[in-house]
């Protein structure tokens, strides 16, 4: 897929996943690493990984990551809006918005070395080759529409562990599916429904904007799971009818 050209205040639907379809997130301290280094590496400025760490773990008091970085380092230059994320354990999406000339490239090439030389030196696999499936895909969302619905599918991709094929044949149990994306921490989606979790990370107020509030946005998700269970179970019956007919 070739890469668009990214221009400021555009908006992008970012996506990569482990070279051959492995595992990235092995271990909960790697989501919560991958999440720190979203973070951290989204400045224009040079970053020291080591020296954030250190910062972080000398203010124990503070409850998020953005309050220990403003401490730490007042002249934070963002490079994109991260508007929405999800972390799986073979991949990952990524919704930004390009604030500098530049930023989207920079802001992944810093994303990619930093979670690559970490991941490398605790699994010991520098000699094994990429982590990832190559450079990062990138798509370009051009209306609110399309924004929604890549916001619906990005914030549904964890129900993937719950039931495998529950895009093809709908989720059997709607609420049940609904209330474990409460419980998936490796997403944005809790800070935009209004329950804290990695706040810091993304910046929310044009998805709130477009879409009319944290409610909102919840009632979006949900209606997309009952969309994608009704239109999956109509089809399926259709399907079952023909087969009896023929």
């Amino acid at each position: 897929m070739k890469q668009p050209k990214f221009v400021n205040g555009e908006i992008y639907h970012i996506l990569n996943r482990g070279v051959e379809k492995r595992t990235i997130f092995q271990q909960v301290s790697d989501y919560f690493r991958f999440i720190f280094c979203l973070f951290e590496c989204n400045d224009k400025n040079f970053v020291i990984m080591r020296d954030r760490i250190g910062a972080r773990r000398k203010i124990k008091a503070q409850k998020s990551i953005g309050d220990t970085y403003d401490i730490f380092n007042k002249k934070r230059e963002p490079l994109v809006e991260i508007l929405t994320f999800c972390l799986m354990p073979n991949h990952y999406h990524l919704v930004v918005r390009q604030l500098t000339d530049g930023g989207i490239s920079l802001f992944m090439k810093k994303l990619g070395n930093s979670y690559v030389a970490y991941f490398n030196k605790k699994y010991n696999r520098e000699r094994m080759g990429s982590l990832f499936q190559g450079s990062f895909k990138a798509i370009h969302i051009k209306t609110d529409n399309q924004l929604m619905n890549v916001v619906c599918y990005i914030f549904t991709n964890p129900i993937e562990l719950l039931e495998r094929n529950w895009k093809e044949m709908g989720a059997k149990d709607p609420e049940k599916a609904m209330e474990y994306l409460k419980s998936y921490r490796w997403s944005s989606y809790l800070d935009c429904i209004g329950e804290k979790n990695f706040p810091s990370v993304t910046q929310r107020d044009f998805l709130f904007n477009t879409f009319g509030g944290q409610n909102k946005i919840k009632e979006l998700v949900e209606n997309w799971i009952l969309y994608k269970t009704e239109l999956n179970k109509g089809f399926n019956e259709i399907k079952d009818l023909t087969l009896e007919m023929s």
